[in-house]
């Protein structure tokens, strides 16, 4: 099992900027694409954004165009989300999860994403 390391929560103010990141220390990492997942108290477990990891494409959530940008960075075997404008609604624990398994060429949100990190707690304020 991949083990995912998310980074860079906090508490912030409505329109503030954050970025997430998360990596594995896994050497010969490999997945067909990796993902942010956030889930608020009594809500939901909602895609956030993904991304493709050997090839090209990304995805991001109706909740949050425009406003959150999913990258990568092979070499550093990382994701980030660089989250701007940021809104109370977004307060949530935000997850980092691979796909592993499954055939590679399923849909960003239709992918089984079987590797999760422990989360990050991100809380915006007014």
């Amino acid at each position: 099992q991949v083990q995912l390391v998310e980074s860079g929560g906090g508490v912030v103010q409505a329109g503030d900027s954050l970025r997430l990141s998360c990596s594995t220390s896994e050497r010969t990492f490999s997945a067909h694409a990796m993902a942010w997942f956030r889930q608020a108290p009594g809500k939901e477990r909602e895609f956030v954004a993904a991304v493709r990891w050997s090839r090209v494409g990304s995805r991001t959530g109706d909740s949050v165009k425009g406003r959150f940008t999913i990258s990568k960075d092979k070499n550093k075997n990382a994701i980030y989300l660089q989250m701007n404008s940021l809104k109370p609604e977004d307060t949530a624990v935000y997850y980092c999860a691979a796909a592993t398994i499954g055939p590679w060429n399923s849909s960003l949100t239709d992918f089984k994403y079987n590797c999760w990190g422990q989360g990050t707690q991100v809380t915006v304020s007014l």
